[in-house]
C-alpha cells in the first residue's frame, strides 16, 4: 500500500430508512477506528443526508453521496446540485457507480462532466470503474478500466488528482457474493496504476488509492487490502451492519 492511507466508502445504496440510518450512523461513530489511520466515509440515501452528517459531524467519519447533477442550480427537477450537497456538509461523491452507469443508462461522457464539476466544486471524487462478466470472460478487464478512466479523467489535472480516488469494481462481483482472488483484484488494480502513471506520471500515480469495490467483507478484507495496489474498499452489502463495516475498517489499517 506504500505510503497511501486507506480508504473505506460504505455504500448505503437505497437501503435504510430515517430510524435505520440513524442508528447505524451512531452506532459507526461510537465504534469506528480513529481516522489517523484510515479515512472513512458513508453513503446515505438523499433524504438523510442531513440527519446522518449531524450525527457523524466531528467525528472520523466523512459525510458522502452517492450522486449528483454536474449543472449549478437552476431548472433541474429531481437534480441535486453539488452546491446543495455542500450546504450539508458533504465532502466526498461517487461517480460512475455500476449500478448508475449499467442500471440507469449514465455514459463516460457524463461521468467525466460529473468528476469536473465536483474536483471544481472542491469535492473529493471516488471514481468507479470496472467490467461485467462477459467482458471479464473476453479478456477485456484492463481495456474496460483503462477505457473508462482515460474519458472518466478526461481533462483533470495532475494537482487535482491528489483529491480523487479510483474505485475498482468488477460488476459481475457486486451483490453476488462472488469475489475476485487477492491476486485477481491485485492484477487489475496494478494495471489500473500503470494506466495512471501513463497519463499521470509515476508520483502522480503512487499517490492515487484505488479501491475494491466487489463484495468485500470481514473474512476476506485483510487479504484483500494486504495486496500492494488495494487501499481499501468501496463497500456495499457489508455496510449496513456495523460490526461488519468496522471489521473491514479495522482490517484496512495494515
Amino acid at each position: 500500500m506504500a505510503n497511501r492511507k486507506p480508504f473505506v466508502g460504505g455504500n448505503w445504496k437505497m437501503n435504510l430508512h430515517a430510524d435505520e440510518a440513524a442508528s447505524l450512523a451512531k452506532q459507526l461513530v461510537d465504534s469506528l477506528p480513529s481516522n489517523e489511520k484510515v479515512d472513512i466515509a458513508v453513503f446515505p440515501a438523499f433524504p438523510y443526508l442531513a440527519s446522518v452528517g449531524a450525527i457523524i459531524k466531528d467525528s472520523a467519519v466523512k459525510l458522502g453521496a452517492q450522486d449528483f447533477y454536474f449543472a449549478e442550480n437552476g431548472a433541474y427537477t429531481g437534480e441535486v446540485s453539488l452546491s446543495m450537497l455542500k450546504d450539508v456538509g458533504v465532502e466526498v461523491v461517487l461517480v460512475g457507480h455500476s449500478e448508475r452507469r449499467h442500471v440507469l443508462g449514465e455514459s463516460n461522457a457524463l461521468c467525466n462532466e460529473k468528476t469536473l464539476a465536483a474536483l471544481n466544486a472542491g469535492m473529493e471524487v471516488i471514481l468507479c470503474i470496472g467490467e461485467k462478466l462477459e467482458q471479464r470472460e473476453a479478456g477485456q478487464t484492463d481495456a474496460v478500466n483503462w477505457g473508462q478512466m482515460a474519458l472518466g479523467l478526461a481533462g483533470v489535472t495532475a494537482e487535482q488528482m491528489s483529491k480523487v480516488t479510483i474505485a475498482y469494481e468488477p460488476v459481475w462481483a457486486i451483490g453476488t457474493g462472488k469475489t475476485a482472488t487477492p491476486e485477481d483484484a491485485q492484477k487489475a488494480h496494478a494495471a489500473i496504476r500503470n494506466f495512471l502513471t501513463f497519463a499521470y506520471g509515476e508520483k502522480v500515480a503512487s499517490g492515487v488509492r484505488i479501491q475494491y469495490g466487489g463484495s468485500m467483507k470481514p473474512g476476506n478484507a485483510k487479504d484483500l487490502v494486504g495486496q500492494t495496489d488495494i487501499d481499501g474498499g468501496l463497500i456495499g452489502g457489508a455496510a449496513l451492519k456495523s460490526a461488519d463495516f468496522t471489521a473491514i475498517c479495522e482490517a484496512a489499517i495494515c
